[in-house]
């Protein structure tokens, strides 16, 4: 079977659209909501993709008032973002926020995968690049480090693979808002015990003209539509 596996989409419709990758199960790592211009639309998009996901942190913010703890850099955009869409989001869209558990081990095709958004010892809030001292991620992955299996894990927007004692540890990086200076969206693809990550285009000035068009404050959509278009560089 071939798994396609995303994170960090906040709310861009866009970039979800501009999927053409084949995938047999769709696995979705948290954050589906916030800064982005279009959280109903990107919920009704996994729901009719009958997608697995898990709750990121902006998700469980979303679903229940809580504080967010996002980035310092980025967390003045999530709550304003936030407190323009929560309103207006469907009673069943948070109800599905509410739904998602904050992790899943889910067994794929003889391998076995646990989808987590931040870190095992902090599911959504603690944040660990990909270049981190392995001490460190040995510390937050503790007996999963022995294990022959694989972690998939979103939350930094960086994309990478990385090998941790027998442990398999991948981010695909945000599909929705990356921060690493490119603005095509990230996806990663696994089958038969190998993975990819990739990049896709889409169509970032309509992702930035929806921020206006959803009567988020000018200030707010220029903000993040800036970070759209220039993947977190200063433009």
């Amino acid at each position: 079977m071939r798994y396609l596996i995303i994170t960090d989409i906040h709310a861009n419709i866009d970039a979800l659209q501009a999927i053409e990758e084949s995938f047999d199960r769709l696995l979705v790592l948290g954050d589906i909501v916030d800064y982005g211009a279009a959280p109903e639309e990107a919920i009704r998009w996994l729901l009719d993709r009958d997608a697995t996901a898990i709750s990121g942190n902006h998700d469980y913010a979303m679903a229940t008032g809580a504080d967010c703890r996002s980035s310092p850099l980025s967390y003045a955009l999530s709550i304003a973002t936030r407190a323009h869409f929560r309103p207006r989001l469907s009673s069943e869209s948070l109800d599905y926020l509410r739904s998602l558990s904050a992790g899943l081990k889910y067994r794929a095709e003889g391998a076995t995968f646990h989808l987590i958004h931040a870190t095992p010892r902090d599911p959504l809030f603690e944040y660990l690049n990909g270049d981190a001292p392995e001490s460190e991620w040995l510390a937050v992955l503790g007996e999963l480090a022995d294990q022959e299996e694989w972690l998939f894990v979103g939350h930094t927007h960086r994309p990478f693979i990385r090998k941790i004692g027998r442990l398999t540890v991948v981010n695909p990086g945000s599909l929705g808002m990356p921060v690493d200076g490119d603005p095509r969206g990230c996806l990663a693809v696994w089958e038969d015990g190998e993975v990819t990550l990739k990049r896709i285009r889409y169509d970032v000035e309509h992702a930035a003209q929806r921020l206006y068009e959803r009567g988020l404050p000018k200030e707010v959509a220029d903000k993040m539509a800036s970070v759209l278009r220039h993947a977190g560089r200063s433009g």
